[in-house]
């Protein structure tokens, strides 16, 4: 084989190759790995948990006018009457007409199935109102002028905050999970012997308090026995915060 092949051949080019890398580790310039391989790390993300509390100010009361009979006009004039018999009555105790709201009004056939083939036989219209209290005194009287207006469906009591107390809670706690999360941050960067840069992100989330429900007793509501205690309790409004730290 003459010299113009040899220095041609595979083996030779494999083995010069080969050659050339173990001169230029030993004797070539040294290149920090850190500097080849080393990528931007992930931020340091931490949560922190903020809660307030506070007793509700408004009392939500839902009551209902249901009326049945065969002629559909017939039945919604009656309802319509005990209707306007119940706002009336809400207005004298002093609930705002803004406070006593349409919450549903549905009207249903009700059905014969005796022959086989179903057949109208009459019509069922109901009426929902949910009304805003302010005067948790005015509860119990809410629930029996309802009754005694006609209303014969009682889907309860709830309590809750107003939107200038909801808003309140919702900054103090804030407020306590940033800190919570600060804090958290501040400790894992000492024990890793690192330091916090800039925030890179932050975000959260809401878990608010809804309306505390109280169960009531049908007998009493109306009549002459002891009216159901109204206890408000307390309304917790709960934040999660999460704070994405730069690591330097």
């Amino acid at each position: 084989m003459d010299k113009e092949n040899f220095l041609k051949h595979p083996l030779f080019l494999i083995a010069s190759f080969f050659l050339l890398l173990a001169i230029f580790s030993k004797f070539g310039v040294k290149l920090p790995i850190s500097v080849i391989s080393q990528e931007r790390g992930q931020p340091l993300v931490v949560d922190g948990e903020g809660t307030a509390t506070a007793v509700p100010d408004v009392a939500l009361v839902t009551v209902g006018i249901e009326e049945s009979g065969l002629e559909l006009n017939q039945v919604q004039d009656t309802a319509s009457e005990k209707s306007k018999a119940l706002v009336a009555s809400l207005k004298k105790l002093g609930i705002d007409e803004k406070d006593i709201k349409t919450s549903s009004y549905n009207v249903y056939p009700e059905y014969n199935y005796d022959s086989g083939t179903p057949r109208i036989v009459g019509y069922r219209v109901s009426t929902t109102y949910e009304i805003k209290v302010e005067d948790f005194e005015k509860v119990n009287e809410v629930l029996s002028e309802s009754v005694n207006s006609g209303a014969r469906v009682i889907g309860g009591v709830s309590f809750e905050v107003n939107e200038e107390t909801r808003k309140k809670l919702l900054n103090e706690a804030r407020v306590e999970a940033v800190d919570e999360a600060k804090e958290k941050a501040q400790s894992l960067a000492k024990a890793a012997g690192v330091s916090l840069g800039k925030i890179l992100n932050i975000s959260e989330s809401q878990s608010l308090g809804g309306p505390i429900p109280v169960a009531l007793r049908e007998a009493g509501i109306g009549g002459g026995e002891p009216q159901p205690e109204i206890t408000p309790g307390e309304t917790e409004v709960s934040v999660v915060v999460s704070i994405a730290y730069e690591i330097r």
